[in-house]
């Protein structure tokens, strides 16, 4: 199999007065394209800053970094965002849509940042859309949406560049029971179509939706 996430001892530290804080403590993970790994842990257990370090948002202290095979711990600001743009969907819990934008303007955004023309950027943003159950909800802005269709359009802003990977931080966080099934049952489904996804949150529940499930503790990193 073809490995999409390879860390070697990753360590993330903060200064806090005059002591270290070590968030992340030697976290080694392997994710292999096609899988669906939920990372689980309490709050304070480090899981949100191994999301921003998989991600590119954030850089360890130490250790090594592969995304798709490629060492993204060399790379300036410039070359990690456009990384980001183009290897990684993000789902976040608190959705990040812009609220002056429809459902659609929302998931054009990654494709014109990339510099696709409108019309074959819009006509992929409507089908991203469809395929999350969203047809019908083209032209509303988020506060004309529920907060389960909020998380959909971000699901498919995520989707909509076609990325390799697919990071979602806490994504039913927000949500009721039964929208929060409704997502998960959307990252299953694109799942078995081949997407690959890591997850993470502090919610057994979700946890156990997912095919592979590791435990993050104080910094450390165990498989279940």
């Amino acid at each position: 199999m073809v490995q999409i996430i390879k860390t070697e001892a990753l360590v993330k530290t903060y200064q806090s007065g005059k002591e270290k804080l070590r968030v992340l403590d030697e976290v080694s993970l392997r994710v292999e394209k096609g899988e669906f790994l939920a990372i689980l842990g309490p709050s304070g257990s480090g899981k949100s800053t191994l999301m921003h370090i998989l991600g590119c948002l954030d850089l360890p202290s130490q250790g090594q970094y592969f995304l798709d095979n490629e060492n993204v711990l060399i790379h300036n600001d410039e070359k990690l965002a456009e990384i980001r743009n183009r290897k990684i969907g993000f789902v976040f819990q608190k959705f990040n849509l812009l609220p002056r934008f429809t459902a659609l303007q929302n998931v054009m955004i990654p494709l014109l940042y990339r510099g696709e023309e409108d019309k074959k950027a819009r006509e992929t943003a409507v089908k991203v859309l469809e395929m999350v159950g969203l047809e019908n909800r083209l032209h509303h802005k988020p506060n004309e949406l529920s907060g389960g269709q909020q998380q959909r359009v971000a699901i498919a802003r995520s989707l909509v560049g076609d990325p390799p990977l697919l990071l979602a931080d806490e994504p039913t966080g927000n949500l009721d029971s039964k929208s929060g099934q409704d997502v998960m049952n959307i990252f299953k489904d694109l799942n078995k179509i081949g997407n690959t996804i890591v997850l993470i949150t502090h919610d057994l529940e979700v946890a156990r939706e997912a095919r592979r499930v590791a435990f993050i503790r104080d910094g450390k990193l165990s498989e279940a």
